[in-house]
């Protein structure tokens, strides 16, 4: 079967490698469609960074080369032994976890930040390919009014949607979203969808801009306006009662901190290739915090696939589909660019 085959930094090929084969409490799948992720553009712009090089992963053994892909949905081809939840047949989104069930923080129920947390797509060969094999636990089954378009999306909306959650907003709050990326726009419908009617998304971009400013969302140009002060005005002054970091950079942070309200969080839900500096006496002096925000749970795939089933999320203007042939070309190197938002790699296009 084909597969996109990470081999290390700059180093991709789209090749044929061996069709996995089921094993107890697993299932196979057909892939629909695998997103590529920001955090593959890193492996492939600045990596290794997760993906294990030189020692296997604990829990999956694996390291690279390994084929990517951890965004992703499919259909159910073959069931293993001891499977009962699904069926071939069965259309499903995949929650991509490989965890311990035994530190401190699986024990918490916080498996998202099991302190050996493995990725299907990172540290064991993923979706980005004509077929994968899943264990059954990690499947959500799509009801029929979700595409397996929108199932690849179930993934980073997740993420997203744990973000807006650990920022304890609800309806009358201010919410103020850093970054107009697929995370950044996964925040806005999240927030939107649980009631935050005031959230304002901070981008330099032009074109993100435009792209969100088209589903409905209200934004803020840092380069023209005082991002700070314009937050202040509409809240009479006491500032966002939640602010999210989806940018990664030190700029959407100095902002952000500045933003915030007083005992207010900032949710940071990038992923950071270089250290930033923080000016921590400006969270003293408000008593403002910082706020870790790590995967998804379970509830979150299925609240993103309820909201999903109602038709919540729209991709207009900010999702295209392409073949895995044109993966680095149109895929990473278009993304890291900025040419496009989000790709959907369709291994039926090869």
């Amino acid at each position: 079967m084909r597969a996109v085959v990470y081999h290390g930094r700059g180093d991709l090929r789209v090749t044929d490698v061996a069709e996995p084969q089921v094993g107890a409490g697993q299932v196979t799948l057909q892939v629909g469609y695998n997103g590529i992720c920001g955090s593959d553009l890193h492996e492939y712009f600045a990596g290794p960074i997760f993906i294990p090089d030189g020692a296997p992963h604990p829990l999956t053994g694996r390291e690279l080369p390994l084929t990517l892909g951890h965004e992703f949905s499919g259909t159910v081809v073959e069931v293993g032994s001891g499977v009962t939840s699904v069926a071939e047949g069965d259309r499903v989104a995949v929650e991509p976890l490989y965890t311990c069930g035994q530190c401190d923080r699986c024990g918490s129920g916080r498996y998202n930040a099991c302190s050996s947390i493995g990725f299907h797509g990172l540290m064991h060969d993923g979706g980005m390919a004509e077929y994968t094999v899943v264990p059954a636990t990690m499947l959500h089954k799509l009801p029929d009014s979700v595409s397996l378009e929108m199932g690849a999306l179930v993934e980073p909306m997740a993420v997203a949607f744990h973000a807006a959650k650990l920022g304890q907003v609800r309806g009358g709050d201010t919410a103020v979203v850093f970054g107009a990326g697929p995370i950044g726009i996964g925040l806005w419908h999240a927030l939107k969808g649980t009631g935050v009617e005031s959230v304002f998304v901070v981008e330099p971009s032009p074109t993100r801009r435009a792209a969100i400013e088209k589903l409905g969302a209200t934004t803020l140009d840092p380069t023209s306006v005082d991002v700070p002060e314009s937050v202040k005005d509409a809240t009479g002054g006491k500032g966002a009662d939640a602010a999210y970091d989806a940018a990664g950079v030190q700029a959407a942070i100095d902002t952000a901190v500045a933003t915030v309200g007083a005992g207010k969080p900032l949710v940071s839900v990038a992923i950071y290739e270089k250290p930033l500096e923080v000016t921590l006496l400006s969270l003293v002096l408000a008593e403002s915090r910082i706020q870790g925000s790590l995967c998804y749970t379970g509830d979150d795939y299925r609240a993103v696939i309820e909201l999903m089933s109602r038709g919540h999320y729209d991709t207009t203007g900010w999702m295209e589909k392409i073949a895995m042939a044109d993966v680095v070309q149109e895929g990473f190197d278009a993304l890291h660019a900025g040419h496009k938002m989000k790709v959907l790699v369709d291994p039926s296009l090869g």
